[in-house]
């Protein structure tokens, strides 16, 4: 079966539903202001924030190389999109459960279940978006995937905005623990709901590269690695630009131990980076046509090094929250810049192994979370924002070589 504008227009749909209903399921489940502030609640230290947060943004990352070669051989990938979906429906659904009951559990016990939660969170995030990756790009027309990005971030950003403030407002009504049972129990209800999207795909079978054997697996990285340059310095962005997104977890660190912050202050956060991806993703659709990847790259890049300078230069909690709106420009920026180039740096046979690559070769933002929640608890936040600042700054060089034409 060819792909066609029929086709790919049902496609186009089908994968606005699901972003429309995990829109309103993020904000319940808002990896960068929901969950650290749930572990620090429920008696985290910083070092365990660190390894919760390398967990959710890098662990994944790791776990798509060894999902890729598996799912490289499959033509057909829809089931195993839903499988990976599943996988996180039941680990919110557990989540939800533990706050229930944590009043009966001690502290250290409701951490562990925490940390064995989030990683399946995790691994089922990583197996379903390798899928998602291929399905997408085999399934709507190449000259349609700019504009669906850009039009996914407006619509999905406009629905996050009415979830941030049912979130906002569970926060406030409800206290520790069932503020974190309610938000966890809507975020696994209305994933269910996104999943139907998927349901409706009509995908495009396709041959692939077919990889037999752990040999063969390694020849071909190291094939694609030597003779693909933009794949290369695409891996060297992941790991310098790529730390930008672990940053706000620390934030939430930082306004607990300095400011004292309560839930309703989290939910202002919360919604203060959803309008700021709004005002982003709105502005990115409407100049879809114009923008190259390799320009929003060094919008994202520049913009991520005016959180640390503050910070160091002259922190203060007037201009603190605004913090959050900058996060939200910086995540949608990166996702919809990210997102389109491995699509550009990949063809219809090699997607699936690219997307696995691409997870795994970001090891420094595995690792800078940990590194992190060692440097804030051994010397100070103002040390964690000077590296930080080093290293997105080094992510120039490697985004003036990669040269997109998109």
């Amino acid at each position: 079966m060819e792909l066609n504008e029929r086709t790919s227009k049902h496609n186009y749909y089908s994968f606005l539903w699901h972003a429309v209903f995990l829109a309103l399921a993020s904000n319940f489940m808002d990896v960068d202001t929901i969950i650290p502030a749930m572990m620090l609640d429920a008696g985290g230290t910083p070092v365990q924030l660190g390894m919760l947060t390398a967990i959710m943004l890098g662990g994944g990352r790791i776990a798509q190389l060894f999902f890729a070669p598996f799912l490289q051989n499959k033509h057909l990938k829809k089931r195993y999109l839903l499988s990976g979906i599943n996988g996180r429906m039941l680990a919110l659904a557990g989540m939800s459960v533990l706050f229930f009951l944590s009043s009966r559990a001690s502290s250290s016990l409701t951490i562990l279940v925490i940390f064995c939660l989030i990683s399946l969170f995790t691994l089922g995030g990583a197996f379903a978006n390798i899928n998602y990756v291929d399905i997408l790009g085999k399934s709507i027309l190449k000259d349609k995937r700019k504009s669906f990005f850009s039009l996914k971030h407006v619509i999905s950003n406009v629905f996050v905005l009415v979830s941030a403030f049912f979130a906002r407002k569970v926060l406030q009504v409800y206290s520790y623990p069932d503020n974190y049972a309610m938000l966890f129990l809507l975020a696994a209800v209305l994933l269910g709901i996104a999943s139907f999207g998927f349901w409706r795909i009509k995908e495009i079978p396709v041959k692939s590269i077919r990889i037999d054997g752990v040999a063969k697996f390694v020849r071909i990285i190291a094939k694609e690695f030597r003779d693909n340059k933009k794949l290369r310095n695409y891996l060297f962005i992941i790991n310098t630009q790529g730390i930008a997104i672990t940053l706000m977890p620390f934030l939430i660190l930082y306004a607990k131990q300095t400011y004292n912050v309560e839930s309703h202050d989290i939910g202002n956060y919360l919604l203060l980076k959803v309008i700021g991806g709004i005002l982003t993703g709105s502005t990115l659709y409407y100049f879809s046509g114009q923008i190259r990847y390799h320009y929003m790259m060094y919008v994202t890049s520049s913009i991520s090094i005016i959180i640390p300078l503050i910070m160091i230069i002259a922190p203060g909690k007037v201009l603190f929250p605004y913090f959050f709106m900058i996060g939200g420009i910086i995540f949608t920026i990166y996702s919809i810049s990210m997102n389109g180039i491995l699509l550009e740096v990949t063809t219809n046979e090699n997607r699936a192994l690219y997307t696995g690559l691409s997870g795994a070769g970001g090891i420094l933002p595995v690792m800078f979370p940990f590194l992190g929640g060692w440097i804030i608890s051994q010397f100070s936040f103002r040390l964690f924002f000077v590296i930080f600042a080093v290293i997105i700054l080094s992510s120039l060089y490697f985004i003036q070589r990669i040269n997109c034409q998109k």
